[in-house]
């Protein structure tokens, strides 16, 4: 696999997509503080490391709204990719749909939300934009 993030982002959109309620991804630290990010901004329901063989998993319980079924996420998109890598600087930090969305970064003081960033005045690769 080339780029697992991709893979991961894809995984979640797809279950989102077709309604489901637990998705399973192949675990890896990157992997695992995004879905950290995602459950602290209230994208996500819920996660669980599991650790079964050398790599383990990730269980992700999705949120959808209790009486309309809408899903807490609406759209989830690759930005930096293998082939062209998007970073920025911290006075250049993207906004997502005018701050109502979150862009996720991988700087030098972790992987951090844009207003994070901001916040500590650092830069990195926008790994992705979720609203």
């Amino acid at each position: 696999m080339t780029d697992p993030v991709a893979d991961y982002l894809n995984r979640i959109r797809n279950a989102v997509m077709a309604r489901h309620k637990v998705v399973e991804i192949p675990a890896s630290n990157m992997k695992k503080e995004i879905t950290k990010i995602l459950h602290d901004k209230g994208y996500i329901l819920s996660y669980k490391f599991v650790d079964d063989g050398p790599q383990g998993t990730i269980k992700i319980a999705l949120k959808y709204h209790p009486k309309s079924k809408l899903p807490a996420i609406k759209n989830i998109e690759r930005v930096s990719k293998p082939g062209l890598r998007k970073y920025t600087g911290a006075n250049e930090l993207p906004r997502v749909l005018n701050g109502l969305g979150i862009a996720i970064l991988s700087t030098s003081k972790g992987v951090i939300t844009d207003k994070e960033a901001r916040n500590l005045n650092v830069g990195g690769e926008v790994l992705c934009y979720v609203y």
